[in-house]
């Protein structure tokens, strides 16, 4: 019995915080149903009429940041005035960038539009808070138009697939994903990378196994429950952006990346502008990140002053 009750009191501590997170998520969207009956809005769900309700929903986010993850934000400057394409690495369970875009419309009143994966729009009851939020699919269409109309949009390469199978050793899992870079040569805007400290020793999966692995890349939806929850200090650090000069030709460009990050070797365009991409997330991750991840480091981290 005491055996059996201990189990059962781990299991709960190891998954009580992911649950929590889902139900303040369905929370959220029961209220802004209600808003939305009681003031009878029918705006687009982009629109300013819903700023007011988009505030009170960042708030509350952030100050759940503050306290449980005491988390902190760099390089806002980074960000351009216009639109440009954020892409960032994907933890376990994506709550530091829940934090981000918290933080970022509440300092700046900006809403940043976010790529989801497709299972994402199939979940029951969340339209409305997908809407309102910013959550739009991965299309080169819908994209397109996000930054046409100014917007900051932002996209992790590794998605879902990251999130999975990837480990404390923070190994990004891109594949053959290039659609952000041929999105953002043809919108003719700046890539910014984007990582966030110790998002793997606050949420983690289980180790890999060969069945989940094979059962996600014949269904595409995310079977392995993530567990954790621990109060580690989390800090969101944003680089430099990747420009993109409209007034240089393609050759230049290329000369420009490779120059920057010290490509030799030939490649097209697209390529390079993935691989650049890729080498500065990296570099966030090689600066911000102790590798492996070390939960207790992670954990006095809380307590360092030093690097605030």
């Amino acid at each position: 019995l005491i055996i059996a009750s201990l189990t059962i009191s781990a299991i709960l501590v190891f998954f009580i915080v992911p649950l929590t997170i889902v139900f303040f998520i369905y929370l959220t969207n029961i209220l802004l149903l209600i808003y939305q009956r009681n003031n009878e809005v029918k705006a687009d769900p982009l629109s300013n009429v819903w700023d007011s309700v988009r505030k009170t929903i960042a708030s509350f986010w952030d100050i759940y940041a503050r306290i449980w993850h005491g988390y902190e934000l760099h390089g806002v400057g980074n960000l351009p005035e216009g639109p440009g394409i954020l892409v960032y690495y994907h933890g376990a369970i994506p709550i530091d960038y829940l934090y981000f875009l918290s933080r970022l419309f509440l300092w700046k009143k900006r809403l940043c539009l976010s790529v989801a994966d497709h299972f994402v729009f199939r979940l029951p009851g969340l339209k409305l808070l997908l809407g309102v939020t910013g959550v739009i699919p991965g299309t080169r269409e819908e994209c397109l138009l996000a930054l046409r109309n100014g917007y900051l949009v932002s996209i992790s390469p590794g998605g879902v697939r990251e999130a999975l199978f990837s480990d404390e050793s923070y190994q990004l899992m891109w594949g053959n994903r290039k659609g952000f870079a041929q999105v953002a040569l043809e919108a003719k805007v700046p890539i910014i990378p984007m990582y966030t400290q110790n998002v793997r020793e606050g949420y983690r999966m289980f180790k890999e196994r060969r069945f989940f692995r094979q059962l996600y890349e014949s269904t595409r939806l995310p079977f392995t429950p993530p567990y954790g929850g621990l109060p580690v200090k989390f800090r969101t650090y944003i680089g430099k952006p990747i420009p993109y000069d409209p007034n240089i030709t393609a050759e230049e460009l290329v000369e420009k990346l490779c120059l920057l990050v010290n490509f030799v070797s030939p490649m097209s365009l697209i390529t390079l502008i993935i691989n650049t991409t890729k080498t500065a997330v990296q570099a966030l991750i090689s600066k911000h990140q102790t590798i492996p991840g070390n939960i207790w480091k992670a954990l006095l981290e809380r307590f360092d002053k030093r690097r605030k």
